[in-house]
């Protein structure tokens, strides 16, 4: 695992306060769904949502967008365990019932530290359990973070609407400094380094993350199986409704590439 990028440069007040839009809401979990609290660092816990799929079955650990929280993904969840996947949707600080205050630091070290409950709470002693990463928009920062340093316990990587160099971005808040190059390079160099098997998802009308910025970053992942999936007419938060069928037929292919997704649905 190579040392950790000083993601300080990036917690100054005018960044945190552009990309993190913390919400704490919470409802109850509904029927089948499971949520449990992490602890990340003394007192403060990261609140996370599991929605089991079949037993044995994979399993996607997921890292939303900026203005999301776990519980939002009610609605959502039943389409990835239908395909026969589970899906975990984590929290970031200071959204839904976590504690603490959101920063691209703590973003980046509580990502392994869910990663390790995921692993020894929730699958635990269920070896066969493959398990993904993925991250839509500011999530892709915790997916990338993962998929670069622990991919031994990964299957593979998906991202969706995101530009995952967090400080290339800075630079769209007039930051320019030798240490904010530093971290970028840094960065590119992580995104380069991934192996693992990658899908990137993107909208092709997207004026938030541009569509450019998805096929840049398929460009730039070391990975040697990779697709790059645009959806026509799709922004940046309408993508799953305009693209649905293409959106969750490329993550089942993905998943699932010998068509093992049918014997796990029985063919229903």
């Amino acid at each position: 695992m190579s040392s950790q990028p000083d993601y300080s440069l990036l917690d100054r007040p005018e960044i945190l306060g552009a990309v993190f839009y913390p919400r704490q809401d919470w409802a109850p979990a509904p029927a089948g769904a499971r949520d449990y609290m992490v602890p990340v660092e003394g007192d403060v816990s990261i609140s996370c949502r599991f929605y089991p799929g079949p037993a044995a079955g994979p399993s996607v650990l997921y890292f939303h967008g900026n203005g999301e929280v776990a519980c939002d993904y009610d609605g959502i969840a039943p389409l990835y365990n239908r395909l026969g996947i589970g899906l975990f949707v984590a929290d970031f600080r200071g959204y839904g019932r976590s504690g603490g205050k959101p920063s691209f630091s703590a973003m980046s070290t509580d990502a392994h530290k869910i990663l390790s409950f995921f692993r020894e709470t929730v699958a635990a002693g269920d070896s066969s359990t493959r398990l993904f990463v993925m991250g839509r928009s500011l999530g892709a920062h915790a997916a990338v973070e993962l998929a670069s340093q622990q991919s031994e316990h990964l299957s593979g990587l998906i991202i969706e609407s995101g530009a995952p160099n967090a400080a290339r971005m800075a630079h769209r808040f007039g930051l320019s400094s030798d240490g904010l190059d530093a971290l970028a390079q840094a960065l590119s160099a992580r995104i380069q380094s991934i192996a693992l098997p990658a899908l990137v998802i993107h909208g092709a009308e997207d004026t938030l993350i541009p569509v450019d910025a998805g096929v840049a970053l398929h460009e730039e992942l070391g990975s040697h199986e990779k697709e790059l999936v645009i959806i026509p007419g799709a922004g940046h938060n309408d993508i799953m409704m305009v693209g649905a069928e293409q959106y969750f037929s490329a993550i089942e292919k993905f998943v699932f590439p010998d068509g093992g997704a049918v014997k796990e649905r029985g063919g229903a």
